[in-house]
């Protein structure tokens, strides 16, 4: 019940930001987002062992900002990261084991969280508040069918050590249902996209919305964690919710930006 109350809440209040709110809204969602799952992020990677630097949430929203908008550059941003992360690395002391993890997975959230969701901003100012509406579609499409298909007819493991109750039959039905949703609500979004771009655009958003879900669940799974945190009742952390659209969020935004006309 607590989910599906905080479900019921929380989607409008984002569809309202998205369709309704300039597009600057939407970017300053998506930085709200990317600071929080940073913070998930750090917590998840230290119960692995691996400490972060301090300054990683300043370079992943940095990122979202750089990539959604003109604010700043993505290469001095990541320049930077790149540089500051590792000079910190240099100041903390004695050479560790754990320096190269520490500092991969620093940089890492810049690539994880802060581009991937300035790239979902970045749609909203390209093609306007139906092409995210368009995504939300597909994505939501995906995740229900992979879970009514897995359900009904789920028999083999798509990724038992990772995911147990996924199935090979559900990830199908949410690529089969939620790629169609896509070339269909497309061709009313992006009449002028080639049919075959529009095709094989869908079918790379729901397979690797399905692969960033997995992915998630890989690293929870090897911190011994079941949620990224407790911030969304009955539905874990922003990590947990936003974790299709990592991955998934990239490649509708290349789809949007260079393969369809403007």
């Amino acid at each position: 019940m607590i989910r599906l109350l905080t479900a019921v809440i929380l989607l409008p209040a984002v569809l309202v930001v998205v369709w309704f709110l300039p597009p600057i809204a939407t970017l300053l969602l998506a930085i709200l987002a990317a600071g929080l799952a940073t913070i998930e992020f750090r917590r998840l990677v230290a119960a692995l062992g691996v400490r972060t630097s301090r300054i990683t949430s300043a370079f992943v929203i940095a990122a979202c900002a750089a990539v959604g908008s003109e604010v700043f550059r993505l290469d001095a941003v990541l320049l930077l990261a790149m540089m500051l992360i590792g000079a910190i690395a240099v100041l903390a002391g004695e050479p560790s084991p754990h320096t190269f993890a520490s500092t991969s997975a620093s940089l890492f959230a810049v690539f994880y969280i802060g581009l991937p969701l300035g790239a979902i901003a970045a749609v909203r100012s390209i093609g306007g508040p139906e092409a995210v509406m368009l995504l939300v579609v597909t994505i939501v499409v995906s995740d229900s069918a992979q879970y009514y298909t897995g359900r009904a007819l789920g028999r083999s493991p798509l990724a038992a050590t990772i995911s147990p109750k996924k199935t090979r039959e559900g990830a199908i039905g949410g690529v089969v249902f939620g790629a169609a949703a896509m070339i269909v609500g497309g061709k009313f979004v992006f009449p002028d996209a080639p049919p075959a771009a529009l095709a094989v655009s869908a079918f790379a958003v729901v397979t690797l919305g399905i692969v960033g879900d997995l992915f998630e669940s890989s690293l929870k799974r090897s911190a011994g964690m079941k949620d990224s945190s407790h911030l969304i009742p009955g539905h874990g952390g922003i990590l947990d919710r936003i974790d299709s659209w990592l991955f998934a969020g990239p490649a509708y935004y290349l789809f949007v930006r260079y393969l369809h006309p403007s």
